[in-house]
Protein backbone atom coordinates (compact mmCIF):
# COMPACT_ATOMS: atom_id res chain seq x y z
CA UNK A 1 0.00 0.00 0.00
CA UNK A 2 0.67 3.40 -0.91
CA UNK A 3 1.19 5.96 2.66
CA UNK A 4 -1.62 8.00 2.28
CA UNK A 5 -0.28 10.43 4.67
CA UNK A 6 2.86 10.86 6.86
CA UNK A 7 5.31 13.13 8.89
CA UNK A 8 8.52 12.61 7.10
CA UNK A 9 11.53 15.17 7.56
CA UNK A 10 9.51 17.81 9.62
CA UNK A 11 6.86 17.74 6.84
CA UNK A 12 3.77 16.29 6.54
CA UNK A 13 3.88 14.56 3.19
CA UNK A 14 0.37 13.32 1.24
CA UNK A 15 -0.55 11.91 -2.12
CA UNK A 16 -1.67 13.57 -3.91
CA UNK A 17 -4.83 11.86 -5.00
CA UNK A 18 -6.26 14.44 -7.23
CA UNK A 19 -3.44 12.94 -9.91
CA UNK A 20 -4.37 8.74 -9.34
CA UNK A 21 -4.40 7.10 -11.22
CA UNK A 22 -2.51 8.69 -13.64
CA UNK A 23 0.59 9.50 -11.67
CA UNK A 24 1.54 9.05 -8.32
CA UNK A 25 2.78 11.82 -6.45
CA UNK A 26 3.19 13.21 -3.15
CA UNK A 27 3.05 16.83 -1.88
CA UNK A 28 5.44 17.53 1.21
CA UNK A 29 3.70 20.39 3.12
CA UNK A 30 5.86 22.86 5.27
CA UNK A 31 3.39 24.78 6.42
CA UNK A 32 -0.12 24.19 7.81
CA UNK A 33 -1.60 26.57 5.48
CA UNK A 34 -0.40 23.70 2.53
CA UNK A 35 -2.21 21.10 4.58
CA UNK A 36 -5.56 23.10 4.22
CA UNK A 37 -5.23 23.71 0.95
CA UNK A 38 -4.73 20.16 0.46
CA UNK A 39 -7.92 18.91 2.65
CA UNK A 40 -9.87 21.59 0.91
CA UNK A 41 -8.97 20.79 -3.06
CA UNK A 42 -9.48 16.87 -2.03
CA UNK A 43 -5.93 16.15 -2.33
CA UNK A 44 -6.51 14.07 0.53
CA UNK A 45 -10.05 13.11 0.97
CA UNK A 46 -11.83 10.28 3.33
CA UNK A 47 -13.01 11.43 6.63
CA UNK A 48 -10.25 9.27 8.28
CA UNK A 49 -7.32 10.54 6.73
CA UNK A 50 -8.33 14.05 6.62
CA UNK A 51 -8.59 13.44 10.47
CA UNK A 52 -4.91 12.50 10.65
CA UNK A 53 -3.79 14.88 8.13
CA UNK A 54 -5.61 17.75 9.99
CA UNK A 55 -3.88 16.63 13.33
CA UNK A 56 -0.28 16.59 11.50
CA UNK A 57 -1.04 19.88 10.53
CA UNK A 58 -1.89 21.13 14.07
CA UNK A 59 1.67 19.92 14.58
CA UNK A 60 3.05 21.40 11.79
CA UNK A 61 2.07 24.69 12.37
CA UNK A 62 2.62 24.62 16.21
CA UNK A 63 6.37 24.21 15.08
CA UNK A 64 6.40 27.76 13.37
CA UNK A 65 5.03 29.51 16.31
CA UNK A 66 7.81 32.06 17.94
CA UNK A 67 5.92 32.82 21.12
CA UNK A 68 7.18 31.32 24.50
CA UNK A 69 4.53 31.73 26.47
CA UNK A 70 1.50 29.67 26.95
CA UNK A 71 -1.07 31.51 26.43
CA UNK A 72 0.27 33.17 23.19
CA UNK A 73 1.34 29.70 21.82
CA UNK A 74 -1.94 28.37 22.90
CA UNK A 75 -4.31 31.31 20.84
CA UNK A 76 -1.99 30.36 17.89
CA UNK A 77 -2.60 26.82 17.98
CA UNK A 78 -6.24 27.60 18.84
CA UNK A 79 -6.78 29.55 15.40
CA UNK A 80 -4.37 26.42 13.08
CA UNK A 81 -7.19 24.52 14.42
CA UNK A 82 -9.81 27.15 13.50
CA UNK A 83 -8.77 27.07 9.84
CA UNK A 84 -8.16 23.42 9.24
CA UNK A 85 -11.79 23.53 10.74
CA UNK A 86 -12.96 25.43 7.68
CA UNK A 87 -12.03 23.49 5.02
CA UNK A 88 -14.48 20.64 5.10
CA UNK A 89 -17.48 21.28 7.00
CA UNK A 90 -18.62 17.64 6.37
CA UNK A 91 -15.88 15.40 7.22
CA UNK A 92 -16.69 14.68 10.69
CA UNK A 93 -13.03 12.88 11.61
CA UNK A 94 -11.86 16.63 11.10
CA UNK A 95 -13.38 17.62 14.13
CA UNK A 96 -13.31 15.19 16.02
CA UNK A 97 -9.36 14.87 15.68
CA UNK A 98 -8.33 18.76 16.16
CA UNK A 99 -11.15 18.33 19.36
CA UNK A 100 -8.34 15.60 20.28
CA UNK A 101 -5.05 18.18 19.56
CA UNK A 102 -7.23 20.69 21.57
CA UNK A 103 -7.91 18.49 24.60
CA UNK A 104 -4.06 17.61 24.31
CA UNK A 105 -2.80 21.21 24.09
CA UNK A 106 -4.47 22.47 27.48
CA UNK A 107 -3.56 18.81 29.11
CA UNK A 108 -0.13 19.91 29.16
CA UNK A 109 -0.51 23.90 29.34
CA UNK A 110 2.07 23.55 31.97
CA UNK A 111 5.04 22.40 29.89
CA UNK A 112 7.47 24.24 28.03
CA UNK A 113 6.27 25.11 24.93
CA UNK A 114 9.44 23.53 23.48
CA UNK A 115 8.01 20.58 24.76
CA UNK A 116 4.27 21.36 24.18
CA UNK A 117 5.29 21.53 20.52
CA UNK A 118 6.73 17.78 20.92
CA UNK A 119 3.51 16.60 22.49
CA UNK A 120 1.61 17.76 19.74
CA UNK A 121 3.60 16.03 17.09
CA UNK A 122 3.32 13.07 18.92
CA UNK A 123 -0.33 12.82 19.13
CA UNK A 124 -0.67 13.32 15.99
CA UNK A 125 1.09 10.47 15.08
CA UNK A 126 -0.40 8.36 17.97
CA UNK A 127 -3.75 9.13 15.73
CA UNK A 128 -2.64 7.43 12.93
CA UNK A 129 -1.70 4.45 14.15
CA UNK A 130 -4.46 4.25 16.27
CA UNK A 131 -6.32 4.56 13.03
CA UNK A 132 -4.26 1.90 11.27
CA UNK A 133 -5.33 -0.38 14.42
CA UNK A 134 -8.71 0.32 14.01
CA UNK A 135 -8.71 -0.07 10.55
CA UNK A 136 -7.23 -3.42 10.81
CA UNK A 137 -9.67 -4.72 13.46
CA UNK A 138 -12.36 -3.31 11.38
CA UNK A 139 -11.44 -5.70 8.55
CA UNK A 140 -10.41 -8.57 10.73
CA UNK A 141 -13.76 -8.58 11.82
CA UNK A 142 -15.69 -7.92 8.60
CA UNK A 143 -13.59 -10.81 6.50
CA UNK A 144 -15.69 -13.30 8.69
CA UNK A 145 -19.02 -12.33 6.81
CA UNK A 146 -17.30 -12.85 3.70
CA UNK A 147 -16.88 -16.12 2.51
CA UNK A 148 -14.95 -17.69 -0.14
CA UNK A 149 -15.55 -17.18 -3.98
CA UNK A 150 -18.00 -14.58 -3.36
CA UNK A 151 -17.92 -11.20 -5.27
CA UNK A 152 -18.53 -8.25 -3.48
CA UNK A 153 -19.55 -4.56 -4.81
CA UNK A 154 -18.20 -1.57 -3.84
CA UNK A 155 -19.27 2.59 -4.39
CA UNK A 156 -17.03 5.08 -3.76
CA UNK A 157 -13.67 4.50 -1.70
CA UNK A 158 -13.58 3.22 1.51
CA UNK A 159 -9.80 1.85 1.47
CA UNK A 160 -6.61 2.84 2.53
CA UNK A 161 -6.31 5.76 0.35
CA UNK A 162 -9.75 7.27 2.32
CA UNK A 163 -8.08 6.50 5.70
CA UNK A 164 -3.96 6.06 7.34
CA UNK A 165 -3.92 2.74 6.22
CA UNK A 166 -5.59 -0.10 4.88
CA UNK A 167 -8.98 1.34 5.01
CA UNK A 168 -12.47 0.50 6.48
CA UNK A 169 -14.58 -1.42 4.24
CA UNK A 170 -12.09 -2.29 1.75
CA UNK A 171 -9.66 -3.20 4.80
CA UNK A 172 -12.69 -6.25 4.82
CA UNK A 173 -11.64 -7.19 1.51
CA UNK A 174 -8.67 -6.67 1.68
CA UNK A 175 -8.07 -8.86 5.24
CA UNK A 176 -10.63 -11.53 3.40
CA UNK A 177 -8.09 -11.43 0.88
CA UNK A 178 -4.79 -12.17 3.08
CA UNK A 179 -6.71 -14.61 4.40
CA UNK A 180 -6.51 -16.52 0.81
CA UNK A 181 -10.36 -16.39 0.00
CA UNK A 182 -10.88 -16.19 -3.60
CA UNK A 183 -12.91 -12.86 -4.35
CA UNK A 184 -14.03 -10.67 -6.59
CA UNK A 185 -14.58 -7.09 -6.33
CA UNK A 186 -17.03 -5.25 -8.31
CA UNK A 187 -16.20 -1.00 -8.35
CA UNK A 188 -18.50 1.24 -9.62
CA UNK A 189 -17.12 4.39 -11.23
CA UNK A 190 -18.67 6.72 -8.63
CA UNK A 191 -19.48 9.72 -10.42
CA UNK A 192 -18.84 12.88 -10.66
CA UNK A 193 -15.60 12.42 -9.26
CA UNK A 194 -14.93 8.92 -9.85
CA UNK A 195 -13.55 7.55 -6.77
CA UNK A 196 -14.59 4.33 -7.40
CA UNK A 197 -12.48 4.12 -11.30
CA UNK A 198 -10.02 6.62 -10.04
CA UNK A 199 -9.54 5.12 -6.38
CA UNK A 200 -10.88 2.36 -5.53
CA UNK A 201 -10.01 0.39 -8.74
CA UNK A 202 -6.22 1.47 -8.62
CA UNK A 203 -5.83 0.36 -5.01
CA UNK A 204 -7.16 -2.83 -5.58
CA UNK A 205 -4.90 -3.24 -8.49
CA UNK A 206 -2.19 -2.41 -6.75
CA UNK A 207 -2.61 -5.42 -4.45
CA UNK A 208 -3.47 -7.82 -6.59
CA UNK A 209 -7.01 -8.38 -5.64
CA UNK A 210 -9.11 -8.58 -8.81
CA UNK A 211 -11.42 -6.07 -9.51
CA UNK A 212 -14.20 -5.17 -12.10
CA UNK A 213 -14.59 -1.69 -13.19
CA UNK A 214 -18.38 -0.96 -13.96
CA UNK A 215 -20.41 2.55 -14.89
CA UNK A 216 -22.99 3.76 -12.44
CA UNK A 217 -25.93 2.98 -14.85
Amino acid sequence: MVPTVEWKDGAVRLLDQSRLPGAVEFLDCRDYKAVADAIRTLKVRGAPAIGVTAAMGVALGAQTIHATDYPTFAQAVLTICDDLAATRPTAVNLFWALERMRRKLELVRDQPVSTIKQVLTLESQAILEEDITLCKTMGRHGAELIRDGQTVLTHCNAGSLATAGYGTALGVIRAAYEQGKKINVIADETRPVLQGSRLTAWELMQDHIPVTLITDN
